[in-house]
């Protein structure tokens, strides 16, 4: 059994007092929301990121699993997949009342919070995906796999150790996939409005966002 008191015994007294605030969901998601987005090819465990006070959406979403354990949650992350012309998205999941929300940290504005709305894991996703779209203004998302228990990583101190992210990273790309739309769905799709791109990307780090190839007409 996973002991929290580790984790606090790790911090010094400012970081303790940062981690005794995010004492819901939401505040979990304002700290996600007040640290710059990370361009940096690196994984961060949750207590770099505490540390560091940076991260990217692979980060924000294992912080995330790790701050909602802290509040008696299951660590469960969800990978979302898109086609292959955008970056993959990790949320952190959680059941509240029956319910399935989410915490995310997203270089996009409509990619982060959910509350606890959902009967399942699929209605949590499909409402991310009118607001899943590369910068070419193309619905790139297709996919999710199932939660994902990061108690299962509890050996490898997931937690407190970079060593694992990889391994946890590899993890998402072995488990299950369910894929949301049919070859004819995604031929008839219409671009995003112009209207919720430019609100999707404000404040986005341009150095962050996934460029694909242009396509040839």
């Amino acid at each position: 059994m996973y002991n929290p008191s580790l984790f606090f015994e790790t911090l010094n007294s400012p970081e303790r007092r940062l981690m005794s605030g995010l004492n819901s969901p939401y505040k979990i998601q304002q700290f996600l929301d007040s640290i710059p987005y990370s361009c940096d090819p690196i994984y961060r465990c949750p207590l770099q990121v505490i540390r560091d006070r940076v991260a990217h959406c692979f980060d924000g979403g294992v912080f995330g699993a790790g701050a909602l354990r802290l509040l008696g949650f299951t660590p469960l992350i969800v990978n979302l997949i898109p086609d292959g012309r955008d970056d993959e998205h990790l949320l952190a999941v959680f059941k509240q009342n029956g319910h399935w929300g989410a915490v995310a940290k997203s270089n996009v504005v409509g990619l982060r919070f959910r509350e606890p709305i959902f009967r399942t894991v699929r209605e949590l996703v499909l409402s991310y995906f009118e607001l899943y779209y590369n910068v070419e203004g193309e619905k790139t998302l297709r996919g999710y796999t199932v939660p994902l228990n990061l108690q299962t990583f509890d050996k490898e101190n997931w937690m407190m150790s970079d060593k694992c992210m990889e391994r946890i990273a590899q993890r998402t790309d072995e488990i299950k996939r369910y894929f949301l739309l049919t070859p004819a769905m995604i031929a008839d799709l219409s671009p995003v409005d112009e209207r919720l791109y430019a609100a999707g990307l404000l404040g986005a780090n341009d150095a962050g966002l996934f460029k694909p190839e242009k396509k040839n007409n």
